[in-house]
């Protein structure tokens, strides 16, 4: 283990992103995007699927907005065309999401963890959508409050932090992305960045990682 991650008795609550921390969904959403943006031609699927990769965390709102205007030079996505593009994209990683392999070692530091601290979720994905998926994969009894989009990730974390009066010193975030790093960092939350084995290390050098969260469990 990275000297620099304290043991699980030492936390007052840990912070989880969801996918590619709890479930190995990146697959998944990748994919979706390539087949939501394929209509515009292989490039500009491929280059929504670059984006995506590169931009971990982000809400796919974010991502639907910046791809109508920087892919396909198109006018700013009205709220219709938005909420169209949303409705396909959960049809499309909905399921596959509940059903998809937990990362390992997450389904067993949740059971362990949730007996004594409380945790949480703070994802980009829609918080309806969410709320679902978590549910449905059994694990809604473990964490005192599941968040999501459309709130930015860092205004997700202060909020879970104000709304249970918890030491930011004392709070430990697993994120797989940049942004969830950064939001750690802006509130002053510990952080410990999960990367998977093959991907490339998004973070900077002293950001202590694991390739998954088996090194945490008891």
């Amino acid at each position: 283990m990275n000297t620099f991650i304290k043991p699980l008795q030492y936390w007052q609550a840990i912070i989880f992103d969801f996918d590619g921390v709890v479930v190995e969904s990146g697959d998944i959403k990748a994919q979706a995007f390539a087949e939501l943006y394929r209509d515009y031609g292989e490039t500009i699927a491929q280059a929504a699927v670059t984006y995506h990769r590169a931009n971990g965390g982000m809400s796919r709102y974010r991502k639907f907005h910046y791809f109508q205007q920087q892919l396909l030079h198109k006018p700013p996505l009205t709220l219709e065309e938005e909420q169209a593009l949303d409705r396909r994209f959960s049809q499309l990683v909905m399921e596959a999401v509940i059903a998809c392999q937990p990362v390992p070692g997450a389904d067993t530091l949740i059971r362990q963890a949730a007996a004594s601290i409380p945790l949480f979720v703070a994802s980009g994905t829609p918080e309806n959508e969410l709320h679902i998926i978590v549910e449905r994969r059994g694990l809604s009894p473990y964490f005192t409050e599941v968040r999501g989009a459309p709130a930015l990730k860092e205004t997700l974390v202060a909020d879970i932090l104000s709304a249970h009066a918890l030491a930011a010193e004392r709070v430990l975030m697993i994120g797989d992305a940049l942004v969830d790093y950064e939001s750690a960092q802006g509130n002053g939350v510990a952080f410990i960045g999960r990367v998977r084995p093959g991907d490339p290390n998004p973070f900077p050098e002293q950001v202590a990682t694991l390739p998954d969260l088996c090194q945490l469990t008891t």
